[in-house]
């Protein structure tokens, strides 16, 4: 009896071990023998948004120029994660490949990265460009490998307008006590709570709800994010704030990367550039489709002059003071210095 219930057990052990999915996901092999290694790349953006646009012609170039040795699987819309803060850090922990999300929840991750929180720091696109491309950038990417986190490129979400339901909002006064929801960043929290708003951070999967609940009745976020997440069905009022400029980020695993061959690091890489030019360019040309789009759904968009523009300026200084020890003023000054 004994020899039956072992091998019984033996049968259930080998059973068992057969039906067990196989939990390695990242590397197998093809029909030639080369490794085949997978990236699943999670991001909140839907369908519609640059970013996944572009990342359709990133998948394509990576398996297609690797002869089959990279796989990518896209899963956009906040299929995986509901927040930008989750999908980091299932990057981070090697849960998936990569992702890409706003730089704004990366703070948390490493704080030099708050410097492009910073309201009003840029003037334009090209100040932004200059500075994220140029040296500050490159030096911040580098960085997050402390982090465990390889930073390919930044993308673009665009600069960030306010919205809510209550009135245009034309100088610091408006915004006074609206209940505002924030990214989950303390520099942007702070900021609002600064122009006199009850500002608190809120996962932006559920921030729709929240926003037909009137849990928040104010919130702030890029054109494309107001068109493509249809907020202009529970928001009024759009004022252009352009308070701070909002840069994506394309993020891998950084032992993910470093253990690709090099070849195919370089393809990730240049795969990775290409994506950048081109998601900025759609990007823009969305901005001025969806705008239009959302007039025409009935927002009531205003614009602010550059004298109200000064008026939050001037209202925002008590944040760079705040901040400025943690985030360090060398840091400050060379992102500034972009607007020259």
């Amino acid at each position: 009896m004994k020899k039956l219930y072992g091998l019984l057990l033996i049968l259930l052990v080998v059973m068992a071990a057969c039906g067990r999915p196989d939990d390695s996901t990242t590397s197998s092999g093809d029909e030639s023998g080369d490794e085949v290694h997978t990236i699943r790349i999670a991001y909140l953006v839907p369908e519609e948004h640059s970013a996944h646009i572009q990342s359709l012609e990133f998948k394509e170039k990576l398996e297609s120029e690797s002869d089959g040795r990279l796989k990518v699987e896209l899963y956009p819309n906040g299929q995986l994660y509901g927040s930008d803060r989750e999908a980091i850090e299932a990057t981070q922990l090697g849960n998936i490949e990569m992702t890409i999300p706003a730089v704004a929840p990366l703070a948390s991750f490493n704080e030099k990265f708050l410097v492009f929180d910073l309201p009003f720091l840029f003037n334009d696109y090209d100040a932004a460009y200059k500075a994220l491309d140029g040296d500050l950038g490159q030096e911040l990417l580098a960085d997050l490998e402390q982090n465990d986190l390889k930073g390919l490129v930044f993308g673009e979400n665009g600069f960030r307008h306010v919205s809510n339901n209550e009135g245009p909002i034309e100088k610091p006064e408006d915004m006074e006590g609206l209940k505002l929801r924030t990214l989950e960043n303390p520099l942007h929290t702070d900021t609002f709570k600064a122009f006199g708003a009850n500002a608190s951070p809120f996962a932006f999967g559920e921030l729709y709800t929240a926003l037909q609940q009137g849990t928040y009745d104010a919130m702030e976020c890029p054109i494309s994010l107001y068109y493509t997440n249809k907020f202009y069905e529970v928001q009024d009022y759009l004022s252009l704030t352009g308070h701070v400029y909002a840069a994506a980020i394309l993020l891998a695993n950084n032992d993910f990367y470093n253990n690709l061959p090099e070849d195919l690091q370089d393809l990730v890489m240049e795969a990775s550039e290409e994506f950048r030019d081109a998601q900025r360019e759609l990007a823009q040309e969305q901005d001025v489709e969806f705008l239009d789009q959302l007039k025409a759904e009935g927002m009531q968009v205003n614009d602010l002059t550059a004298e109200q523009r000064n008026e939050f300026r001037e209202a925002a200084q008590p944040v760079y003071e705040k901040y400025e020890d943690q985030i360090g003023p060398e840091l400050i000054e060379q992102a500034l210095a972009a607007n020259e």
